[in-house]
C-alpha cells in the first residue's frame, strides 16, 4: 500500500519544460557539496574545487530562467541573480589560476611567466 501512496504522490506533480529546468537547476545546485565533499575527502582537507563553481554558475542559471520565464518570481529571481556574480568571479580566479600555473609548469620557473 505504501507504493501507491508514492505513486500517487508523484501524480500530483505535474511536470513541463519549465518546471524539469527548476528541477534540473536545484539537482545540478544542490550536487555541488557532493562534489566538494569528495574533493576534500580525496585530499584530506577541506577544499573547493573549480567544479563546485560550475555547478553553483549552472544551477544558479537553470533556477534563475525557472524564477523569470516560468514562476515570474521575484524572491526566487534576487535569491538567484544575488549570488551569481561571487559564482563568476570566483570561476575567474579559479581558471586564471590553472592556467597560470600551466604556464608556469611549462616555462619551467616562475620567473619566466610573461604577465
Amino acid at each position: 500500500m505504501e507504493w501507491f501512496a508514492s505513486s500517487a504522490f508523484l501524480a500530483f506533480i505535474a511536470l513541463n519544460p519549465w518546471k524539469i529546468v527548476g528541477l534540473s537547476g536545484s539537482l545540478f545546485f544542490g550536487s555541488r557539496f557532493i562534489l566538494q565533499w569528495i574533493a576534500s575527502e580525496r585530499a584530506r582537507k577541506s577544499i573547493i574545487p573549480i567544479g563546485f563553481w560550475e555547478i553553483s554558475l549552472v544551477g544558479n542559471l537553470l533556477l534563475l530562467s525557472y524564477f523569470i520565464f516560468y514562476r515570474r518570481d521575484s524572491v526566487g529571481i534576487i535569491t538567484n541573480l544575488l549570488p551569481l556574480p561571487m559564482y563568476i568571479r570566483n570561476l575567474y580566479l579559479k581558471w586564471r589560476e590553472v592556467l597560470t600555473h600551466k604556464k608556469v609548469s611549462q616555462a619551467g620557473t616562475p620567473d619566466e611567466v610573461i604577465k
